[in-house]
């Protein structure tokens, strides 16, 4: 569930390793800041190639047999996960990453399915049978099988040294419009995008790894993200956090299918 940055890494580490039967649920407006490692951006665009692994998007259930044929990934808008109802899987992956309880998911799917919730908002073996922590430290990446992660920090990983200031944030509700492009460089104090008619300005020198979409946001919305490494390709690869957590989702799959016992 969800085709954002982390999903997308979890999608890729896992279709790397020879589990390619693989479908995406998105929102028809996905919040995605980091566009160019994130497979929503087929909900736009039709398709989206991210590290050699291509996803497409399909308008219904049934075309997801021909996009496997052709080794892609399928990104099916579908926000409420209706599909689950008679889509038949053996894992389910609620990688929406809202940092909140989420709701009776599990319940939509088949009964004996493995589900694996990312992030805070999940608690195993309650509602869901493994957790993934999400936070960065020690537990990066930790599958939980009993208990649930960390709650959200609200800071953002510090990068060069810089922290909160790289996260440029919606001053307030309303319409983006993008005034630099993901890969651009930007200096201190340069003007990035609009929300309606207010100004964002970068806060530090880098390249802009992330923009959000020209879409409507809500007041605080992470809207784009300044690196101040300055090393371009770090704007169309997978960052190390979204490998970690992957790593631990493909753990715990393993674990469930080849390993179980072990524990």
């Amino acid at each position: 569930m969800g085709a954002g940055e982390m999903a997308t890494g979890i999608a890729h580490r896992l279709f790397m390793c020879g589990l390619t039967s693989i479908l995406m649920s998105e929102a028809p407006a996905p919040l995605a800041v980091r566009r160019g490692v994130s497979f929503c951006e087929a909900v736009h665009e039709g398709a989206k190639t991210v590290e050699g692994v291509r996803a497409e998007r399909i308008e219904d259930i049934s075309a997801i047999a021909s996009v496997w044929e052709r080794t892609a990934i399928g990104v099916l808008v579908d926000a409420e996960a209706d599909f689950l109802k008679t889509f038949d899987y053996d894992v389910l992956i609620d990688a929406t990453m809202m940092k909140k309880p989420k709701g009776p998911l599990k319940r939509k799917g088949r009964a004996g399915r493995f589900f694996i919730g990312v992030g805070p908002g999940f608690r195993a073996p309650d509602g869901v049978d493994a957790v993934i922590e999400t936070n960065r430290g020690h537990d990066l990446g930790r599958v939980i099988y009993d208990g649930e992660a960390e709650p959200p920090t609200g800071v953002p990983g510090v990068i060069e040294g810089v922290s909160a200031s790289r996260v440029l944030r919606a001053p307030h509700a309303g319409m983006i419009k993008t005034v630099k492009s993901i890969g651009d460089e930007a200096k201190k104090g340069d003007l990035i995008l609009y929300v309606d008619d207010t100004p964002v300005y970068a806060a530090i020198d880098g390249l802009v790894r992330g923009l959000i979409r020209p879409i409507r946001v809500w007041n605080n919305e992470k809207v784009g993200d300044i690196d101040p490494r300055g090393e371009k390709r770090h704007c169309y690869t997978i960052s190390e956090k979204a490998r970690a957590i992957a790593g631990g989702v493909l753990e715990a799959i393993m674990h469930r299918f080849n390993l179980s016992g072990c524990v």
